[in-house]
């Protein structure tokens, strides 16, 4: 579903090396790997005795799934969690120091950020990903439902008003849980969920996922590098890079993404799309509410 992915320019992420070595894993190893992905590795920051009793297995098999993904031992497998779940969980607050003034000025230094950004994204997008995802968007049989969180509700918003000019079929989620029952009801196998998720993960989210998926829904998921654990659920995933000088994560990657799906999307429904924005141009004329 995507390629190898890297903690910024760091080393892989544990959660990409269990995903990558479960053909290699024992049983018991598998049982451990599936209790630290379910809770997102958050379990790993426990003791060994403690992480062996969560997932029933002995502490030697902790031990030995550490240096099967190239760890000297547990202690040295917990300090990579421990890190990757700080990296994932940091607050708009503890990013501050990023924002601090220096040499260049604000705007020069957000720029080479996104830049950089875009281009580690791009490198790392599984570009079969982005045809089968294309051609799910494009499928005038599926019924498309879009959903971001707190900040990626205008991402989910920005997808939402260009797919809906494109094609029919197209719904966009209120942000309230309350009403997702009544969706879920339209999503049975033909229905495609977009869902995007980046750090602090929410849990309504993933709640909502696992159900549309349990439905028969299939999930396109746009989330950061570390991961959302709506992963489980979804059969397609676009990590994008999001980190930048300031208090507050970028979507602008993540928008790349978006307008080259809405850009493929309107070619493979050309005749379909050029049909129903003649007619909405037509409305909007009859309307009268843009000045000519």
């Amino acid at each position: 579903m995507y390629e190898k992915e890297q903690s910024l320019d760091g080393p892989p992420l544990i959660r990409d090396l269990l995903k990558e070595r479960q053909a290699e894993l024992t049983a018991a190893e598998r049982k451990l790997s599936a209790v630290l992905l379910d809770d997102s590795l958050v379990a790993g920051l426990q003791s060994i005795t403690r992480l062996a009793e969560a997932a029933e297995v002995s502490t030697p098999t902790i031990i030995r799934l550490a240096r099967k993904l190239g760890f000297d031992g547990f202690p040295d497998l917990q300090d990579a969690i421990r890190e990757e779940v700080a990296a994932r969980m940091k607050r708009p607050l503890a990013k501050l120091d990023l924002a601090a003034p220096g040499g260049d000025h604000i705007v020069a230094r957000f720029t080479e950020a996104v830049a950089a950004n875009i281009n580690r994204t791009l490198d790392r997008l599984d570009l079969a990903t982005f045809d089968a995802t294309a051609a799910l968007l494009s499928d005038p049989s599926r019924r498309l439902h879009l959903l971001g969180g707190r900040i990626t509700r205008s991402n989910a918003h920005y997808f939402f008003n260009h797919l809906q000019i494109i094609r029919s079929g197209v719904t966009l989620l209120d942000s309230s849980p309350s009403v997702w029952p009544q969706a879920l009801l339209d999503m049975g196998p033909e229905a495609v969920l977009v869902v995007f998720d980046i750090r602090r993960y929410e849990r309504e989210l993933e709640k909502l996922a696992g159900l549309a998926v349990a439905a028969g829904a299939q999930v396109v998921l746009f989330t950061d590098a570390w991961g959302s654990p709506i992963e489980r659920h979804a059969a397609h995933v676009f990590r994008a890079m999001v980190e930048v000088p300031s208090s507050w994560d970028s979507t602008l990657a993540v928008n790349l993404l978006v307008e080259a799906l809405v850009a493929e999307v309107q070619t493979r429904a050309a005749a379909s799309s050029a049909e129903r924005i003649s007619a909405l141009e037509d409305m909007i004329g009859a309307s009268k509410i843009f000045r000519s």
